[in-house]
This record gives C-alpha cells, structure tokens and sequence, in this order.
C-alpha cells in the first residue's frame, strides 16, 4: 500500500429542499444524491479519484448498504480493510445557502479489535479521529517507521490530545478550536507544543492558517468560488485532506504551500457540485479550478 486512511464508514444522502416538513408535512426535494460519506472515507476515495488509491480501514456491516459501500470502493479501486459492525451508518445531509444540516445514524460499537497489517511500501497514514484505538495503533507505528501522519481534526474526539503527539500533519477545523475553547492562535500555539511539524487550521470561507517546519503562521486565503454556483459544501474538508496527502504522495519534496494550494483548488471543484461522489475532483478539474479563480501556480504538485 502507499497510503492508509482509518475512518468511519456513512453512506450519505444529500437532498435539496426548501423546507423541511414536520408534524404530517410532506415535501418534494428539488435533488438528491446518494454516495459514499465519512472523514477519511471521502479523503481516501479523494485521493483516489486523483490517481494514488489508498488501503481503507473503515466499519462495514453485512448489510444492503455496506454492500453499496464495497461497490463504490472497488469502482475506485480503494481497498478496503473492514471492522466490523452490526448495522452501516447513514447521514442524512441538507445544503443550503453555504452550509449544511446533518442528521447522522452512526454505529461504531466495533465488534473486533483492529486487524494487524503489513505497512510495507506505506508513505502516509490519515486519520479522522474514528477508531481510536486503530488510530494510535497505526499512529505509533507509523511514526516508529518515518511514515508520515496526518489527523484531520473536524472535532475533539476521545484521544485526540493524545493522538495529537504522534501526528506529523494536522489540520484541525474551526469547531475543533471552539471545542478546546481556544482561539486559533492558540490553536496552533497548541499544535506546535503536541509536535505536529505541519499545523493549520480551515476556516471555511476565510481560508486556511497554517505553518510548517517551524515557520511562521501563514494565511491562504479561500478561492472565491461565486456563491451563485456553491452547491454543496459538504465534504470540502475531507477532500481538501485527501487532496493534500495525494500532493505529497506525487511531490514528497514540494513545499507544504503547494499541497494546500492544490488542496484548496480541490475543495473549490467540490462544493460546486451535489453529493461526495458527483463532486470528486480529477486532476484536471483541480488545474481548471484553480486557473478559473486565480491560482495559476497550484499546478506544481498536480504535474
């Protein structure tokens, strides 16, 4: 393998609508898509679609749904490594006006203890904080090994501090910071003191701050993606993970600004679309993002 995510398995479906009924109200959604979902589950299968397929550590129920889910893994060419559980998770996901509202089935009650694998060939480990005895399983390992880590902290989960000190990439949201009620200087205040050699935060719209090697914060400010043709931004984050481990797979000696550069070209191909796997960027889409909104030098890392 040349990569392994370690996640949580939905299958998401996405739906447009005006209003949500209650009580005995029916509506009509004006579109839906139904597709793979989850943290590094849409980050692997982002890095996927660019070209690197990675191995997958992700629950899997002998279901109808998880049955869909192997479906779409084999389309990618992801290989999967499950954990077992009883019953798929669902999200049932609502864009509108740039955001999104998500009501989530999740089983994670995992009913074996994670599987040992062969690391051999691997270059980088991506985490979302799912599985957390997994996570620092193949965390200390892959750390012993000089392979790189990278967590994507959408929140605070049960060992994500501790976590944190075995992770050579993080790039945490601004939830993340709400959380540890911490501002996002801070927040980098505190991913540096973990260790972690590369460090940002994702502020939706506003960009990202990062810094790397000990540099100084820098800023990245967000692509402007007219708002008039932001469809779904559900996903952009995970695909904005998976972009920037796919970067450093194909240029491992380009500057941090380049994967995230590529990574926000990305993420703006993705939230002009509906659903996680209509919006999958090719590496052409990212080059044609990135050029339509003016970042004609995200190419370095996608050559």
């Amino acid at each position: 393998m040349e990569a392994l995510f370690i996640g949580q398995t939905y299958i998401d479906v996405t739906f447009v609508t005006d209003h949500i009924p209650v009580g005995d109200e029916k509506d009509v959604a004006r579109d839906y898509a139904v597709s793979f979902g989850g943290n590094a589950v849409t980050a692997a299968f982002a890095c996927a679609r660019f070209g690197i397929a990675p191995d997958l550590l992700t629950s899997l129920a002998e279901d109808w749904l998880g049955r869909m889910f192997l479906d779409m893994a084999a389309k990618y060419g992801v290989s999967i490594t499950p954990r077992k559980v009883h019953r798929s998770s669902l999200s049932f996901v609502m864009p509108k006006d740039g955001k999104r509202a998500i009501v989530r089935c999740r089983d994670d009650a995992y009913l074996h203890p994670p599987p040992q694998l062969n690391l051999a060939g691997c270059r980088a480990l991506h985490l979302d904080g799912h599985q957390a005895d997994a996570a620092m399983l193949y965390a200390k390992q892959c750390r012993e090994a000089g392979i790189l880590t990278s967590l994507d902290g959408g929140a605070v989960r049960s060992n994500t501090l501790e976590l944190l000190s075995l992770i050579d990439v993080a790039i945490v949201s601004e939830r993340f910071c709400e959380q540890l009620q911490l501002s996002p200087e801070a927040t980098i205040d505190l991913l540096k003191s973990k260790g972690c050699r590369v460090g940002g935060i994702t502020l939706g719209d506003k960009g990202l701050v990062w810094y790397a090697d000990g540099g100084a914060v820098s800023s990245l400010p967000a692509l402007k993606v007219p708002p008039v043709r932001v469809v779904d931004t559900n996903g952009a984050g995970d695909v904005f993970h998976g972009a920037y481990v796919y970067s450093y797979l194909k240029a491992p000696d380009a500057p941090w600004e380049s994967h995230f550069r590529f990574a926000r070209a990305a993420s703006a191909h993705k939230i002009q679309y509906l659903g996680n796997e209509n919006s999958l960027p090719s590496v052409a889409d990212v080059k044609a993002a990135a050029r339509e909104f003016g970042d004609d030098g995200v190419l370095a890392a996608a050559a």
